[in-house]
């Protein structure tokens, strides 16, 4: 189980039946315990799901939902979508087919761009920085891309203040028809990584590789490249409406 501050990727083992329903939710409830406010169950190796693995799954969508997160699914079979097809679930706890993904397609020199925003954003203030990132996506996006796509957001600031440089960050918001995509930029000696690159865990890098996991799970498209115009990294995390 991956965590970050208020995320969570845990990886359920098995099929989630009678049985095995109890002791998820108490995983689960433990997490929201301790102030988790995002959960994605990663069900790749679930084959099976019964009555009371669809109660254990919306027990914890509504309370997580009550404290101002979200939980959803990832990598479900068709046997497990169609279980949560068949109670109803699958506009409530946002779930994706396994190896679903969704193409992002080029932007369209002609597409025209309907708003444009840069935050600077003070390390001692992180919190202020998301604030305006909620209000300011979340007239773009629905409330549950909008919660990701702050929550990507905050994981690649997190990654600047950490790994890179304590001032000079910060995000430019774009909004188009199709798409919102936000950049991350800073000041450090500059990191890049492609968009089909498993990021690698060194000693000292453990939270900047967790961190980008987590972000390509939470938006369409993620891009780190090294800066151009001088030292430094730019992340660019799009979000298709």
């Amino acid at each position: 189980m991956a965590t970050g501050p208020n995320i969570a990727l845990v990886n359920v083992d098995g099929d989630i039946d009678v049985v095995s329903a109890c002791p998820l939710r108490a995983r689960l409830d433990a997490l929201m315990d301790d102030g988790c406010r995002r959960i994605i169950l990663d069900v790749t190796h679930v084959g099976f799901l019964d009555s009371a693995g669809v109660a254990t799954i919306l027990s914890a969508a509504r309370r997580i939902r009550s404290l101002g997160g979200l939980l959803s699914l990832t990598n479900a079979s068709p046997a497990v979508y169609r279980s949560l097809a068949v109670a109803c679930l699958v506009d409530y706890i946002p779930t994706s087919l396994a190896s679903q993904r969704r193409d992002v397609p080029q932007l369209s020199p002609a597409s025209r761009m309907r708003s444009h925003t840069t935050i600077l954003v003070d390390p001692s203030r992180m919190d202020s920085a998301r604030e305006r990132l909620r209000r300011i996506v979340g007239a773009e996006l629905s409330p549950d891309a909008s919660f990701d796509m702050v929550l990507a957001c905050g994981e690649a600031i997190g990654n600047a203040v950490d790994h890179a440089c304590s001032e000079g960050i910060t995000v430019t918001v774009e909004s188009y028809d199709d798409r919102v995509v936000a950049k991350v930029v800073d000041c450090g000696c500059g990191y890049e990584l492609a968009a089909d690159e498993e990021p690698v865990s060194e000693r000292g890098t453990e939270e900047r590789g967790r961190g980008i996991k987590l972000m390509r799970l939470l938006v369409d498209l993620v891009e780190i490249e090294r800066r151009k115009d001088a030292c430094g990294t730019v992340v660019t995390l799009v979000k298709l409406v």
